[in-house]
């Protein structure tokens, strides 16, 4: 299985519903749009294909915190249902976090929701390596 950096209009959309899965409120009709947009900003979408369709994507992007100091922050990460349970996502992950080794970074940060549906995805992290730092706070405005 290969791991591909994602870049061309036609390679976004075939991303789209793997990324739906993860996102739903996403809008295939500005799906493309948005995602060039993200792009032009740093944003780097990889994907895993298998019989010419996507089944597993990740978005990531470099940034730098005093905190921190010089990490990749992994925004998604998302396997369709049926490729769950195969390895895909620790594929993205070792992608990613060599990326962050090649790039001098001394972090890999990421988010998961906290509701029942995410649990399977909190294990994968917490096997990974990854360590439950902090909580998330949001203000909806």
């Amino acid at each position: 299985m290969e791991i591909k950096t994602v870049r061309s209009e036609k390679e976004i959309i075939s991303c789209f519903e793997v990324m739906h899965t993860l996102r739903p409120h996403l809008v295939k009709e500005n799906f493309v749009e948005t995602v060039s947009g993200f792009i032009s900003r740093g944003y780097h979408l990889i994907s895993i294909e298998e019989n010419g369709k996507i089944i597993a994507a990740s978005g990531y992007h470099y940034t730098e915190h005093l905190l921190w100091g010089k990490a990749i922050y992994v925004d998604d990460l998302s396997c369709l249902p049926e490729s769950r349970k195969k390895g895909y996502a620790r594929m993205l992950l070792d992608y990613i976090v060599n990326e962050a080794r090649k790039n001098n970074c001394n972090q890999v940060h990421l988010d998961s929701g906290s509701n029942p549906g995410r649990y399977d995805a909190h294990r994968l992290y917490l096997r990974y390596g990854f360590n439950i730092t902090s909580f998330h706070f949001a203000l909806q405005l």
